[in-house]
Order: structure tokens, then sequence, then C-alpha cells
């Protein structure tokens, strides 16, 4: 047995030296089908690229800026021209309605109201003498010494007289009115935020009113003006929640809600934009007019809710990453889960959308499920098939 043994193994290697090249060809097709079969299987059942879905709170936000101004602003004008004879109140001067705030020098104003109220006395002295010379002319056309015409006439000059008197009446009060336009007095309670005259100076009301103050009504209640563009303005809505920070205070943020969306649009570099006015109150006086603000209208918000991070659906076909995928499952209808070793079509819908998170919809998700958006060594073609999410 030992010899049939020993002469098998001589024919053998005696016939693999004579074929060895063959043989060699052989064994290097057995060994690369090998490798094929265990890194193709790898490749196709392992290694997915995953994303994780994680549960918390999203919320979508708009941003703006805006000046903080009082909500209602008194411009105090001067009807009349003049000099500015005193000045009663300063910057940040408390009024209250009716305080003096300013007098003009009345010296001219008070000659017009003499030279009226000379004109008056003259046209009711000459009221009564042509009064009495129609009534007296009446009697002498009654006892038939003078003539109709005379009447008449007589009668025209009394009527005259008489609107005479009522325009120099009007002109003697319009005069007064003009000198109590000399002293300016606050029409609200408020405070003043701007002086914008000195003593001395000239103000000339010819052809419109100078502006000598500016009084801010209440400055507990603040608003911001800020300026959306048409990109965001569907999604702005009246009393919304509104946060926001100034320079001023860095690490203070502050609190408000849209108050009103203004209809009139307006074109900032080809941009068309919409004024949004934010309500703020500011109780503790800590806003000035005049800040900007640095505006964050929450316009959607989910708590404990499912979310991925955008990159997560940016596929737009899952035939590239998994086998055998039917033609009704798409990333914008079911996302590919690796929940374990398995991988799950779960349908959804897309939520919230923010810079970096989107919110997912679905009863099928579960706890530590991956988003399956790749598999690893992956070709670059893929990327072809990829955008990012609407916003």
């Amino acid at each position: 047995m030992e010899n049939e043994k020993e002469s098998f193994v001589k024919r053998f290697f005696g016939w693999f030296w004579r074929h060895k090249w063959w043989s060699l060809l052989i064994i290097l097709i057995l060994i690369g089908g090998g490798i094929w079969i265990y890194f193709g299987t790898r490749t196709k059942h392992k290694d997915y690229v995953t994303v994780d879905i994680v549960r918390g709170d999203i919320v979508q936000t708009v941003t703006a800026t805006g000046e903080i101004q009082p909500v209602n602003t008194v411009n105090v004008g001067s009807q009349v021209s003049g000099t500015i004879e005193n000045i009663f109140v300063d910057y940040n001067s408390r009024v209250k309605k009716g305080d003096l705030l300013l007098t003009i020098e009345p010296s001219v104003l008070k000659s017009t109201v003499d030279e009226a109220k000379a004109s008056l006395d003259a046209a009711k002295s000459e009221l009564k003498y042509t009064k009495s010379e129609f009534e007296r002319n009446k009697s002498l056309f009654t006892d038939g010494f003078i003539s109709r015409a005379e009447m008449e006439k007589s009668q025209t000059t009394y009527e005259q007289a008489e609107q005479a008197v009522n325009k120099a009446q009007y002109s003697y009060e319009r005069a007064v009115t003009n000198l109590g336009y000399a002293t300016i007095t606050s029409p609200v309670d408020g405070t003043v935020i701007s002086r914008k005259v000195d003593k001395g100076q000239t103000v000339a009301a010819s052809f419109q009113t100078p502006d000598l103050f500016e009084i801010a009504e209440d400055l507990s209640k603040m608003q911001i003006e800020t300026a959306v563009s048409e990109a965001d303005i569907g999604m702005i809505k009246e009393g919304l929640p509104v946060t926001f920070t100034v320079d001023a205070y860095p690490n203070q943020t502050f609190q408000g809600n849209v108050l009103q969306i203004r209809l009139s649009p307006t074109t900032v570099s080809n941009v068309v934009v919409y004024t949004v006015v934010i309500d703020v109150d500011n109780s503790d006086l800590k806003l000035m007019p005049g800040m900007t603000a640095f505006v964050t209208v929450v316009v959607a918000e989910a708590k404990d809710t499912w979310k991925t991070k955008n990159s997560g659906l940016l596929i737009r076909t899952y035939k590239n990453i998994l086998p055998d995928v039917s033609d009704n499952i798409t990333p914008k209808t079911h996302l590919a889960i690796k929940r374990g070793k398995d991988i799950l079509f779960v349908p959804y819908t897309r939520g919230i959308a923010t810079p970096t998170d989107t919110q997912i919809i679905s009863d099928g998700i579960k706890e530590n499920d991956k988003l399956v958006i790749g598999f690893e060594g992956q070709g670059t073609t893929n990327k072809s098939t990829m955008r990012g999410p609407r916003m």
C-alpha cells in the first residue's frame, strides 16, 4: 500500500510539473473567485453609510433686522414765523399735555393783532354811520322826499359795511390765534426725544410747518419695523412669537409678537420686501429709540419629534444603493431604515425644515433606527443623483 501511495504522489506531481502553467492558472482563478465572493457579499450586505434619526425639538424661523421706534411719535412744529424767545424743555424731558415747550418773540404778532383790532373798530364805526344813514333815508323815502334809487343806495352801503365788519372780525380773530401760536405747548403726554431748535433761532413757517420737537408718547411700548423678503413673507402671520437681540445687551434676548404685515411692497437690490411690524414691551425702559434689532420670528415649532440632518434626505433614488427596490419606493415617500442587520422601507412625510435639520413624520420609526444614505466604497457616480431638500 505504501508503495502504491508513493507511486500516486509521484505521478500527481509529475503530471502537475508537466502542466504547471495550466495548474497555476486554475489556482489563481479559484483564489480570485473566492475573494470576489467574499468581498462582494460583504459590500452588498454590510458597511452601509447611515445618518442618525433622533428625537428632539425643531424650530423653523425667519430672521430679519429692524429699527426700534416708539409706537406713537408726535412732531411738534410752529404755524407762525419768528425768533425763538425761550425754550422750556430739553432732551429726555417728561411733559404732560398742555405743558409749555417754547415761546416765539411775539412783538410782530402783537402788532398784527393791534392793527386788526383797529381795522375792526373802524369797520364798526362805519357800520354805525351807514346804518343811521339808511334808516333816515328809509323814512324820507316813505314820506316821498327822496327817490327809491337814493334809498336803495344807502341800503347797499349799509350792507357792505356789515360785511366789512365781519371781515375785520375774522382778521382780528386770526391775528389773535396766530399770537397764541407763539406759545408752543405739548399736544400729548410723553418724553422729548429730539429738540431741533435753539434759543435765538429764527423759524420760518412759509410753505411747511418747521419741526421743533419730537415727542414719544409712551416709551414703555415700542415697535420694530423689519423688512422680510417675498420668499419668507408667506410664513409670517400676525401674533407669531418673536425673539430679538440688540448690540447694547448682547447677552439678553427680548420678546415680542408680530403686530402687522403691511401690504405695501418695496424693492431693495431687486428683492421685493414687505414691512413687518413687531410689538415690543419695554416696561423696563432698556430699549431706546433707534437701536438696531436682530429679529428671529418663530414660524413653526415641533416638540419631541423625529428629526434628521438634511444630508440624510439628499438621495433621489435607492437603485444604486439597495438591490431589488420596487419602483414605487422612492426617497420622497419612503425612508431606507437600518434596524439591526435588517433594511426596512418606512413611509414618511417631511415636516418642518431648518437650515440643518428636517422633521420626519412617521409611525414606523423606532429608537436607534438609522437612515441609510449609501454604502462604504460607493463610487462618485451616485453623487449626480443627489440634491438638497427644498426649504
